[in-house]
């Protein structure tokens, strides 16, 4: 093949993006010790008797009670949540600390993110105390926005994301910020934490904040 015809090629074939994935991340249990049976998907998904929670869910989910991020004293416009909505309470049925990561398929569970083997570093644990986290399960509207003038109109702002849409359509559960509007579960971004987008220069944050 000639130099010609390699150049050209280069130009039309696009190279294949980089692309992440479950296996391999933070969220690959499969040869954990607590995971014996070795699946990849069952310690939060089962194909039949599931939850709907999140879809087909097969963990347990967590019953602690959360002291939320509250910042009213401070003018906030999106009053603090009481307590984590179902999509979060997901996230959180490890990262309490308190419930167990084995406690799927109808276990009861042993080990938390915090004693657990195999190298679970003890900061994934969030804890119960979530005063001091970003907000979760907290509404994010267009009236909020304006009244807040720190924020961009979720319905009409881009989300810089690969679907394309806005932030409301490709970020928000219900129009409520939750911890996968920031964090991909499945990993398939296959960015540092875990994220939709990588944050740096702070672009992750300057998605929705505008100052």
């Amino acid at each position: 093949m000639s130099l010609l015809v390699c150049l050209i090629l280069a130009m039309v074939v696009p190279l294949n993006p980089a692309r992440g994935g479950l296996k391999g991340s933070r969220h690959d249990f499969s040869a954990a010790s607590w995971n014996p049976g070795g699946q990849l998907c069952q310690p939060c998904h089962t194909p039949h008797t599931g939850s709907k929670t999140v879809p087909l869910w097969n963990h347990d989910n967590s019953i602690a009670s959360f002291t939320m991020y509250n910042n009213t004293a401070n003018s906030q416009n999106s009053p603090a949540a009481e307590q984590p909505s179902s999509v979060s309470l997901s996230c959180l049925s490890c990262h309490d600390g308190v419930t167990a990561l084995d406690a799927f398929g109808g276990n009861a569970g042993t080990w938390n993110i915090a004693n657990a083997p195999d190298g679970y570093r003890p900061s994934s644990s969030l804890g119960t105390d979530l005063s001091s986290d970003h907000p979760i399960s907290i509404d994010y509207t267009t009236s909020i926005a304006l009244d807040d003038k720190g924020l961009y109109d979720p319905k009409t702002a881009p989300s810089g994301l690969p679907a394309g849409g806005s932030i409301s359509k490709d970020m928000l559960y219900n129009g409520r910020v939750e911890c996968s509007s920031c964090h991909d579960v499945h990993n398939k971004m296959g960015i540092s934490r875990m994220l939709k987008k990588d944050n740096a220069g702070s672009a992750l944050c300057l998605t929705c904040h505008d100052k």
